[in-house]
């Protein structure tokens, strides 16, 4: 499918943070009413040749067939898009041999709307950032950002907030006990929670998406992010966000709470079954989890229609693992 560049509000001061422009999705038939995506999380290779993983490549496989039987107008990248360190430049070959050469069907030559992630923060994000002059699909305009759309033929509408919680909570050391220090710079964490503050509060989008690297929950082995359950899970729920999106623990992971979907999309290049974390979460809110190495990888398809949005959660090796369905937001 055909997408037209939609509006991007990059972070900014929030004084200039007026409402964004709307731009519609290039028209594909008179009768489309929803928005297609998908959602990957640590996808990003390895560091040596031949630069990607079995997961990383099956998983891109069954991607361009999802893309192509059920559609997909765009992809979420929700960060540790190069393992282990990040990339160095805007001229690292890793963008070819992990991105490029990788993601190359036609049905996933479409925008690939970016956050980074911890090991990303190891490297250079801002050349990840310089990369959306060099590729016609990857759009990753600043740290932090928003997306807005309209649903075709409806009155309806799409928000997703982009985050990068490795700025708001700091980097983490997989080897310790994996939660963030804190933020390197305290003043752009602030920054970014009043940006966010403002830019959720002021939402009227019928269906709205926060999305980042890190979980807020999680079972596997990284667990809740305390510093986003502190300071962004009441920001979901206080406005009534429809669903999170992040990776970081890698595997697939549904869980919803207080009204709010908590989908963990991180089984792009690695497979992680570990959920030390299972009673950490609130009781009753998981629905579904998997890390297995059987699934060979997987990812998420999100369809956003005119009265709810449907998740489904695909593995590499070709089928379906499970799905729910949330409902538009219902404001005061």
């Amino acid at each position: 499918m055909v997408l037209a560049l939609i509006s991007i509000l990059i972070a900014v001061p929030v004084a200039s943070c007026f409402p964004a422009a709307y731009q519609e999705l290039v028209e594909t038939g008179k009768n489309r009413t929803s928005i297609k995506f998908l959602a990957i999380g640590d996808w990003g290779g390895v560091p040596y040749p031949p630069y990607i993983t079995a997961v990383q490549k099956t998983t891109a496989q069954e991607m361009s067939k999802v893309a192509e039987q059920v559609g997909a107008d765009f992809i979420l990248a929700l960060g540790d898009n190069f393992y282990y360190k990040g990339v160095d430049s805007v001229d690292s070959p890793r963008f070819k041999s992990t991105f490029e050469s990788v993601y190359s069907a036609k049905s996933l030559r479409i925008p690939w709307y970016v956050v980074a992630g911890n090991h990303d923060h190891i490297g250079n994000v801002k050349a990840q950032i310089e990369y959306s002059q060099r590729s016609s699909r990857w759009k990753f305009p600043d740290y932090y950002y928003e997306l807005n759309f309209r649903i075709p033929n409806t009155h309806k509408s799409l928000t997703i907030i982009m985050l990068d919680t490795v700025m708001l909570c700091g980097n983490s050391n997989d080897y310790s006990d994996a939660q963030p220090k804190g933020p390197l710079r305290q003043v752009d964490a602030n920054r970014q929670l009043v940006w966010l503050q403002d830019r959720i509060a002021r939402s009227k989008a019928d269906f709205l998406l926060v999305a980042g690297h890190y979980p807020v929950w999680s079972v596997s082995e990284h667990g809740p992010t305390q510093c986003l359950v502190k300071q962004v899970h009441p920001l979901l729920v206080k406005y009534k966000a429809t669903a999170y999106l992040c990776g970081h623990d890698h595997n697939l992971q549904y869980i919803e709470e207080s009204g709010v979907g908590y989908v963990v999309s991180g089984a792009g290049n690695f497979l992680d079954p570990d959920i030390r974390h299972w009673n950490h979460v609130p009781k009753g809110s998981i629905k579904f989890f998997t890390g297995q190495a059987s699934t060979l990888g997987g990812f998420v398809h999100v369809e956003v229609a005119q009265d709810k949005m449907i998740v489904t959660f695909y593995q590499a090796k070709g089928t379906s693992l499970y799905r729910t369905v949330l409902t538009q937001r219902k404001l005061d």
